[in-house]
């Protein structure tokens, strides 16, 4: 069985590209012109995102290397010790919103930390599929389509992220 999901799960990509072409050619497009003229946006639309992208990282190293983060996790953790939220899921719940790399990272090493089987490994796990990496992702999108007037964009995703940590938290609580 697992063998056979296995096999299916390396079919999946070059299926879904074979599907485009054959649709492609069926309604008479230009799959590989098509797919050139997309090519050719590609640079300039990485040249128009990079100055947000250098923002977003320079920010957050500074937020790091500030002592900021650590001030930060004592604060949260000082909040939700009561339920029994580990120091390591804090310090995830904290870096998920700001960046995907520096969240796989910490995850990797609550891992070898504290163990495949700890409840600080079951709630960093589920916050990295249950939180989004919210800045990077405003800088980017916000970015990409010059939007300057974001309003309540902000304030609501981290509430919308608060609210998923929590809801990870209690289910990292309840199923393990």
């Amino acid at each position: 069985m697992i063998s056979t999901i296995e096999y299916l799960s390396l079919l999946i990509i070059p299926l879904f590209i074979l599907f485009t072409v054959l649709y492609g050619t069926f309604k008479k497009v230009r799959v590989y012109d098509s797919f050139v003229a997309g090519a050719k946006e590609g640079p300039a639309i990485i040249l128009k995102i990079f100055p947000y992208l250098l923002t977003i990282f320079v920010a957050i190293k500074g937020f790091q290397a500030s002592g900021a983060f650590d001030y930060l996790r004592d604060a949260f953790y000082r909040v939700f010790a009561f339920l029994g939220v580990p120091i390591e899921a804090v310090s995830m719940a904290i870096v998920k919103p700001l960046s995907g790399s520096a969240s796989t990272a910490l995850f990797t090493d609550i891992v070898q930390t504290a163990g495949v089987d700890s409840m600080a490994t079951y709630m960093s796990a589920v916050i990295m599929g249950s939180a989004e990496t919210t800045f990077y992702v405003l800088a980017i999108y916000l970015g990409a389509v010059s939007i300057k007037k974001t309003r309540y964009l902000v304030p609501v995703c981290l509430i919308a992220d608060f609210i998923g940590i929590l809801v990870a938290v209690t289910v990292a609580k309840w199923f393990f």
